[in-house]
């Protein structure tokens, strides 16, 4: 078994080296990482200045740039293998409903899951690192049943896991993604210089929180996993737009 772990939070995060330690055992582990927290920066990659890698003291392995990039310099070329999984956290913070378009850890192992490669992203649902021991065994044991049912698939899961000393006798729930409302207004200071600068504002409360969704399942103290996919097609309007805007060959 071969396994690389990013994240966004930076390769000297907690949560990081928490999910590396739960992963001893399992077979051989890379880690490659962004150098500095990179949270928000959703899918990009860097395509106007070269990349480069450096190696820590411990052995894990950091870029200066996102967590994207971090997944995709490994995979085509600094690896020289293509692992049988990819792990991603374990994240300072949830990333639920509208939050997963934005995450930088939930990018992580998507561009896993693009390489066809079994992808999952770990979040605990609270910041600040609380009971992260309790989280990285809750990792521990979903990385095993999913090890466990075979790799010969790709898939991508996102997972929160409630900041709970008692994290891994807690109910596991699959889940769909919920919805937030708006981000609230940006905030607006100035700089020493007299400039006005904006802080973007932060993430609006949940609009669909019902029953089966991820916001639902972690507000009752269970483990969210959600199956995700990269299709953003709006397969059922097709045939509507197709009548409006399709032009006949």
């Amino acid at each position: 078994m071969r396994i690389l772990i990013a994240n966004d939070d930076g390769y000297l995060a907690p949560g990081l080296h928490a999910l590396v330690k739960a992963c001893e055992g399992l077979g051989q582990i890379e880690v490659i990482a962004p150098e500095q927290n990179a949270s928000g920066t959703s899918n990009s990659l860097t395509l106007g200045r070269p990349l480069s890698v450096y190696t820590a003291a411990n052995g894990f392995r950091y870029v200066n740039g996102t967590p994207s990039d971090s997944v995709h310099v490994a995979l085509t070329g600094l690896l020289g293998y293509k692992p049988d999984l990819v792990l991603s956290g374990i994240n300072n913070g949830a990333n639920m409903g509208d939050d997963t378009l934005y995450s930088g850890t939930v990018a992580a192992a998507t561009e896993g899951y693009l390489f066809g490669i079994p992808s999952i992203a770990f979040s605990q649902v609270e910041k600040g690192w609380a009971e992260l021991d309790a989280a990285a065994a809750v990792a521990r044991q979903l990385i095993e049943q999913v090890i466990a049912g075979g790799l010969d698939k790709p898939f991508l899961l996102n997972v929160n896991i409630p900041n709970r000393a008692d994290a891994l006798s807690l109910p596991r729930r699959v889940t769909r993604l919920g919805r937030r409302h708006a981000s609230e207004p940006v905030i607006c200071q100035q700089s020493p210089r007299g400039e006005t600068i904006y802080w973007i504002g932060p993430a609006g409360d949940a609009r669909e929180a019902g029953e089966g969704t991820d916001f639902h399942a972690t507000a009752a103290g269970e483990i969210s996993i959600t199956p995700l996919q990269v299709d953003l097609t709006h397969h059922a309007a097709l045939p509507a737009w197709s009548q409006r805007l399709g032009r006949p060959a």
